[in-house]
């Protein structure tokens, strides 16, 4: 007997989220995919719960936040909220209050898409960040934690960011040179970061921490 589970999607309209949504549909382990959004969205799939979510006052979803497997791929840019105060909570405070609410309510895993070189004494806010929601997320002591470390993220985004399109072509050319320490530099399409949680949520790998071409050799 196979027991089915619940996975909690927040982030699901981002690269990430988007390819976790259709690798959650196609597995069998999952019986329900609650997805916590602002704003209604159009996805019709009899697994998926959509649950508008205040992201202001959190403990108003406090009940819907239960399940099994809880993945967060919800993330900014300085472009969308370049005001200071909303960027830290949408990239630190969000992210801890949703994993201190997932502990409380018995959530047995929690996955998080971070960053390549995130550190929380980085002297950048976005690095920085990041690295203090996954020292919050390692200190909850979940039973199973995957931290994603992404590079360049490689996909279809809705919005055209020009540098980063740049970045992208340069990444690219660089990559057979990217060797050694330097492999986990090399650019990761986001559809590998979806698998790679996936599989990390239903097999027994030791392993919490995973930087790009780490992630890369998981789902090869």
């Amino acid at each position: 007997l196979k027991l089915m589970k619940t996975a909690l999607v927040f982030g699901s309209t981002g690269l990430v989220g988007g390819h976790l949504i259709n690798q959650l549909i196609l597995n069998s382990n999952y019986s329900k995919i609650k997805i916590f959004v602002r704003s209604k969205i159009e996805l019709s799939d009899p697994k998926i719960k959509i649950i508008e979510t205040d992201f202001n006052d959190l403990e108003k979803n406090r009940n819907d936040i239960t399940g099994e497997d809880c993945f967060f791929c919800i993330g900014t840019t300085r472009k969308n909220s370049p005001n200071q105060n909303e960027y830290e909570r949408i990239e630190l405070n969000v992210p801890k209050q949703i994993a201190q609410i997932a502990k409380s309510n018995l959530i047995k895993s929690f996955f998080f898409v971070s960053s390549g070189y995130a550190d929380p004494k980085s002297s950048g806010d976005y690095l920085k960040f990041k690295g203090l929601v996954e020292e919050e997320i390692k200190n909850l002591n979940f039973d199973k934690i995957g931290i994603m470390r992404p590079s360049f993220l490689l996909g279809n985004r809705k919005e055209k960011r020009i540098s980063e399109k740049l970045g992208i072509i340069l990444f690219k050319l660089l990559t057979p040179i990217l060797i050694g320490p330097l492999r986990k530099m090399r650019p990761i399409r986001a559809e590998m970061v979806a698998k790679a949680m996936v599989k990390l949520a239903n097999e027994n790998i030791n392993q919490s921490i995973f930087e790009s071409n780490e992630i890369v050799e998981l789902v090869r």
